[in-house]
């Protein structure tokens, strides 16, 4: 009697921490960011959460979801450009899952093919552009990107809300040709803006000609003004040089006290 008492106890021991553990495996909790794909039987059912859910044991099974952002880094690849200049580009992209049952039915893993499909898209939209457009345009190749990846992952449930292009990293002999192109750039640019400055300044000095030929006299008030800014330094000898049509006025006026004399003595 003892013996059928203790198998007894026993039994409804057992019975009853299974029954615990049935409901423990019954009720799930599922967190805001967090749906559950509830399989019945292998079928798809439906997606339940958040909050306490309840998944029947050997009947139903649960797959988590996790709808937040995901930061993914693409790893480094090597690409070609349009002008066959070889870099290394790497990027990150950001997108989160917006319908779990696609995520999860569609698609095997899709992290890992999310990955895979922005490494081969980074590759094929940077291999039409050439390295100038690379380093200046990346607005514009991040919004491409992240357009082409948008679209392939509409069919997984995920939604890519952006694309950044971090590093475009180039070989040493690229890095110093780009140096030198840059350089001749700016020797280019400056030699521009001083042909430029010089017809502004020759223009300047037809204008300032012309003032001066209007009134004869005022050239010569220019040359003694530059004679009394040379003058303030006297420690050097001044060679200044005086044009004969300032001393023309002079000598007409000297002709003419000459003949007024020859004819007073006639």
């Amino acid at each position: 009697m003892e013996a059928l008492a203790y198998n007894s106890n026993v039994f409804f021991t057992a019975l009853i921490l299974l029954i615990v553990l049935l409901l423990l495996s019954t009720f799930k909790i599922l967190r805001e960011y967090e749906r559950g794909v509830i399989f019945m039987l292998g079928r798809f059912h439906k997606v339940k959460g958040p909050g306490l859910i309840i998944v029947i044991p050997l009947v139903q099974q649960m797959v988590r979801v996790d709808l937040r952002t995901i930061v993914m880094d693409v790893p480094t690849q090597d690409v070609i450009s349009r002008d066959n200049v070889s870099v290394k580009v790497n990027a990150v992209i950001y997108f989160r899952v917006i319908d779990a049952q696609k995520a999860i039915i569609n698609v095997e893993d899709y992290l890992q093919a999310t990955s895979q499909l922005a490494q081969t898209t980074l590759r094929s939209v940077l291999g039409q552009h050439e390295l100038d457009e690379m380093l200046a345009n990346r607005d514009m190749l991040n919004t491409d990107i992240q357009a082409i990846l948008d679209t392939r992952t509409d069919g997984w449930g995920i939604k890519v809300s952006n694309v950044e292009i971090k590093h475009v990293d180039l070989n040493e002999t690229m890095v110093r040709a780009i140096a030198r192109q840059a350089e001749a750039e700016r020797t280019r640019r400056a030699k521009v803006i001083h042909a430029s400055g010089e017809m502004e300044a020759s223009a300047k000095l037809v204008e300032a000609a012309k003032t001066l030929a209007i009134e004869p006299n005022a050239i010569l008030l220019r040359y003694l003004q530059t004679l009394t800014e040379i003058a303030t330094e006297k420690n050097s000898t001044i060679l200044f040089p005086l044009p004969m049509d300032l001393l023309k006025g002079a000598f007409q006026e000297n002709k003419t006290v000459k003949v007024s004399k020859t004819k007073k003595t006639e």
